[in-house]
């Protein structure tokens, strides 16, 4: 199942590039009260929610992707991980590229451990990359994004991928600069989920996934998740070991090669095998 969030905060199923409005299957959550548990409601209880939102979207009128406002799939996240130079080719163009460094020694990934981007940061596709500082280098990295579907801690490799409630196109922006990595990557509109969630079972090797990144037709990124450096469940244990996760939390599984700079009027067009597209534009935040 592909399921999204759209327009006013409606929740839908996706089908063959229509929208099918499901928002009435909420009225299955649970009732809560303060204090709220951690993570999403929906990621926590799709399980449940799951049957109801696939007959409603039997008989819902279909609205085409084209005319929906894609949110983040994830409304209430407990954190947003992300994992740093997971893609050789992208570790090899920090070192060459002194705007990406900034002339700091190379560093391998365990040594630089997971970082965080705040929750706030977190933004679909539709809502856009808002530039905060147009006077410096603000820079697109395509990731897969994975959701975690339920709480763990110290998991174990080998039931690490029982813990994915399902995965979306991730954009993990940065703007450039000496100040610690998780400040950077943590600007509004910095974390970029979407279009939509795909359910772990529709996807059957989640680590062996095409991926790209346009803009105006010039190839920016390109790779297959076969090549991370520490693997899907390689990262949710790492993870898991410092944090316990929760629904709704997100991993960024890390970038490769290609990026760039992205500029007001840019567009973002990125494709992810088994997933789909999205299209993020890019504004001043003043605009």
């Amino acid at each position: 199942m592909k399921f999204c969030r759209f327009n006013d905060n409606r929740v839908g199923v996706v089908r063959d590039d229509v929208v099918y409005d499901v928002t009435e299957a909420l009225d299955d959550l649970p009732s809560y009260r303060y204090a709220f548990p951690k993570g999403d409601p929906i990621v926590a209880n799709l399980d449940t929610l799951r049957p109801r939102m696939e007959k409603l979207a039997d008989r819902a009128d279909g609205i085409p992707v084209a005319d929906v406002k894609f949110l983040s799939p994830v409304a209430n996240p407990t954190k947003v991980i992300g994992v740093p130079q997971n893609y050789q080719d992208h570790a090899d163009e920090a070192v060459a590229d002194v705007g990406i460094s900034q002339g700091a020694p190379q560093r391998k990934m365990e040594d630089q451990g997971l970082f965080l981007k705040a929750n706030s940061a977190l933004v679909g596709p539709s809502e856009g990359v808002a530039i905060r500082f147009p006077e410096r280098r603000t820079d697109h990295e395509a990731e897969l994004g994975m959701i975690i579907g339920r709480k763990g801690s110290d998991i174990d490799y080998d039931d690490a991928m029982s813990y994915v409630a399902g995965y979306a196109i991730a954009l993990d922006m940065v703007v450039r600069g000496k100040e610690d990595r998780s400040f950077r990557k943590s600007v509004d509109s910095y974390a970029v989920l979407g279009p939509w969630m795909v359910t772990a079972d529709e996807i059957a090797d989640p680590g062996n996934l095409d991926f790209s990144l346009e803009i105006a037709n010039e190839m920016r990124q390109k790779n297959n998740t076969k090549n991370l450096i520490l693997d899907l469940p390689g990262q949710i244990v790492w993870a898991s070991k410092f944090y316990s996760l929760h629904p709704g939390d997100i991993i960024m599984s890390g970038t490769c090669a290609g990026v760039s700079q992205v500029q007001d009027g840019d567009v973002m067009h990125l494709k992810f095998e088994g997933i789909g597209a999205m299209d993020v534009p890019v504004r001043d935040h003043k605009a």
